[in-house]
């Protein structure tokens, strides 16, 4: 318990200065002085009035000086839309480097321009909006001071134009497209440039290197000549139609028809206050999950992508750690479809947050699965300068449950219910980053251990980089709509990772990282543990090397298949422990060809072994077609009757952009620990700004004799209609 009370001390009463690192960086931003057209072109009619936002600041490969690229900012509004215009001029002769047309494409692959915005001024939540050098657009959330949810999508316009000189992108941006408070004449900004010829990254405000640009607590002040127009009373109404048919055959079923409509409205209560609502939504659309080769004991994880639960997700989703989430929108209707839903999510003021949702899901008869109720709510408090206290209460309720007497038939809870509080330090400057919370569950025949604790805090610095965390979940615990594979430990992981600079013209940095994981039953006993040291190179060029050499120890609790391919399985309670080496490399972003590749050699459960082999090509034709091919290669040795086993993953992908409004994507999953091939293929028409026309098709075949397992093609149009009412 001691630790417990020395992280609640650090926690209540450490402090920095609560002003603002970059207060004294200011660009003003005036009413338009004519009407702007997004051209990609710098008219002096439209922007001559504009304050300009220039000298940015290295941020990699150094953050000691001003940027060698060079970049100018402009921005201006009328009583829609903010308006912003960047120069970004080239340092070396050749062309652009970009991956596709792809919006929200990976941001250290391709030359691009960001804005990230803190409309609140509190440097923890805003908003992202940007392109790379061939116009493709990113827009994300921004969530925990510095991080974007890129699954965000909203309603802005944008134009790149390039030439030999430069590339320029302007955007318009409606303002009821973000939130904000009403009456703030200040807001937190930031511009970020990324020059991959030169492997320079820089940022209008400084931002020190072992900080993304993003991060919120270095941004400078946008000063406006009067307070942003109030958008009014904003209502998006958002229906859908599908059509689609289907066919199992190995079941040898008939075909079946989809014929499916359905709307979501975004209504904004205030101009930083949202409610979404939600009748019959189908999330088709949506990108199958990634196939991994699973060799783990516990349940993986696998990322929300459905649109309606993403903005101020976090508010729900990032109570508690990766392991230990109370709440993940996953768990709603994926196995029985949703019948409508409301959230109310955004700012109540300045200092506080609120998330409230609501979902009802049908009953399925072929499961004998009961029409269940998913509640949460979260309220959150800013305190000091960057951090805020928080609440979670969440309530699934099954309705009409009967009891299941038929042993080999589904059974259902009539309710579980999670509660926690929560308590997120950020320090002003950003080096003090830490978390502590505590969990308590209720389910029906439960009266136990139901409690969950973690803490953690970080300390980075240029050179270092140092953290601790700890977590208990006790055995009775029981989240149903969260994600919690294991219960029933103690957690302790403390990591290290010390970083070298040296002056030469090759290296940017190398240094030494170590971290121990242990886990620990209820009595302190010794479960699991990974203890491992490494060395990492990172060249001026962004490519890296790294070496690991890890220690594992595993106690099961349970029965074990280490294939996790229907085989036998290790008895309960044996120990096992080995000694293993992990080499990886990747190359640098800027070629067209790129590759990277990670090697692990070493023992595995039985004192067996086990080599793995995991490698990512990809080849550019930019901006119009990128070509990828990902493999994972596993093989192992053990005693019979597992014996010698080999799981080949491979995936190739091809990403067509003919604009940056349409978009074809194809690729194939070969699993051969799951015997599966899947074929996704998927066409996007964004033929208005947040309206699309999907179509998507599906299958999934058997290895041996490539059959037809089973088949779907869905065609869904949806439309944006949006309507603003001045107040």
């Amino acid at each position: 318990m001691r630790i417990v009370f020395a992280f609640a001390f650090c926690f209540c009463f450490f402090r920095l200065a609560a002003q603002k690192k970059n207060e004294g960086y200011v660009i003003e931003i005036k009413n338009a002085s004519a009407p702007i057209t997004i051209d990609g072109v710098l008219s002096p009619a439209e922007w001559g009035s504009a304050s300009v936002a220039k000298d940015f600041f290295s941020v990699l490969p150094m953050d000691t000086s001003f940027a060698k690229v060079k970049t100018e900012v402009r921005l201006t509004y009328d009583e829609d839309n903010l308006y912003l215009i960047a120069v970004c001029f080239h340092l070396l002769p050749g062309p652009y480097m970009v991956e596709s047309l792809r919006r929200d494409f990976a941001f250290g692959k391709n030359d691009n321009f960001l804005l990230f915005m803190d409309p609140f001024e509190d440097q923890t939540n805003g908003f992202s909006f940007g392109a790379n050098a061939a116009g493709a657009q990113w827009d994300g959330i921004m969530f925990q001071g510095g991080s974007v949810d890129l699954s965000w999508d909203n309603k802005w316009t944008s134009e790149v134009k390039n030439d030999d000189e430069k590339w320029v992108f302007e955007a318009a941006i409606p303002f009821k497209s973000i939130r904000y408070k009403k009456g703030i004449d200040k807001w937190g900004i930031n511009f970020s440039r990324l020059d991959l010829k030169t492997t320079e990254k820089s940022a209008w405000a400084p931002v020190p290197r072992q900080f993304p640009t993003a991060s919120l607590a270095y941004t400078g002040t946008l000063a406006w000549d009067k307070a942003p127009p109030v958008p009014g009373i904003n209502i998006s109404l958002i229906p859908y139609g599908l059509v689609g048919t289907s066919k199992d055959y190995q079941k040898n079923l008939p075909s079946s028809s989809q014929h499916e409509i359905g709307a979501d409205a975004k209504i904004s209560l205030t101009s930083s206050l949202n409610l979404d609502l939600t009748i019959n939504p189908n999330f088709s659309q949506v990108e199958v999950d990634r196939q991994v080769t699973n060799l783990d004991r516990f349940e993986l994880f696998f990322p929300e992508r459905r649109q309606f639960f993403l903005e101020n997700g976090d508010l729900f989703g990032n109570f508690g750690y990766a392991t230990v989430r109370p709440f993940f929108s996953r768990r709603i209707g994926l196995n029985a479809p949703i019948q409508f839903g409301g959230r109310v999510s955004g700012k109540l003021d300045k200092n506080w947050r609120i998330g409230a949702m609501n979902m009802q899901t049908a009953k399925v008869d072929d499961d004998q699965l009961p029409a269940q109720n998913f509640s949460v709510l979260s309220l959150q408090r800013k305190v000091f300068a960057r951090s805020n206290i928080g609440l979670l209460v969440i309530n699934k309720e099954t309705i009409d449950n009967k009891p299941n007497s038929d042993p080999k038939k589904p059974s259902y809870t009539d309710y579980n219910r999670n509660i926690g509080v929560e308590y997120n330090l950020a320090s002003s400057n950003n080096q003090w980053l830490g978390k502590a919370f505590v969990l308590k569950s209720f389910s029906p025949n439960k009266n136990g251990r139901e409690y969950t604790h973690g803490a953690n805090l970080t300390y980075a610095s240029r050179e270092l980089v140092a953290s601790w965390q700890h977590e208990y979940v006790g055995k009775d615990f029981v989240a149903e709509v969260g994600y919690v594979p294991r219960t029933g430990y103690v957690k302790i992981n403390p990591q290290v990772n010390y970083l070298f600079f040296p002056k030469g013209k090759t290296i940017l940095s190398h240094g030494v990282l170590a971290s121990s994981t242990y886990f620990l039953d209820e009595s302190f006993n010794r479960l699991d543990d990974e203890n491992y040291v490494g060395y990492r190179v990172v060249s001026r060029k962004q490519s890296s090397a790294g070496i690991y050499l890890s220690h594992n120890y595993v106690k099961l609790l349970k029965g074990f298949d280490p294939t996790n391919s229907g085989l036998d399985t290790i008895p309960r309670g044996t120990e096992h422990q080995w000694d293993a080496v992990n080499i990886e490399f990747a190359s640098k972003p800027q070629s067209r060809f790129t590759y990277a590749a990670s090697l692990r050699h070493g023992g595995y459960y039985l004192n067996g072994k086990r080599f793995s082999f995991t490698t990512d090509w990809g080849y550019r034709f930019q901006p119009y077609v990128s070509l990828a091919l990902s493999t994972t290669y596993n093989d192992i040795q053990l005693l019979l009757p597992w014996g010698h086993q080999t799981f080949w993953l491979i995936s190739p992908r091809i990403d067509l952009t003919f604009t940056n409004k349409l978009f074809f994507t194809a690729f194939t999953q070969y699993n051969q620990q799951q015997n599966n091939i899947n074929l996704n293929a998927r066409f996007q028409w964004r033929y208005k700004p947040a309206s699309d026309l999907f179509v998507v098709y599906t299958d999934n075949y058997l290895p041996e004799s490539f059959s037809v397992k089973n088949r779907a093609l869905v065609v869904k149009l949806t439309y944006w209609w949006g309507l603003n009412i001045r107040r």
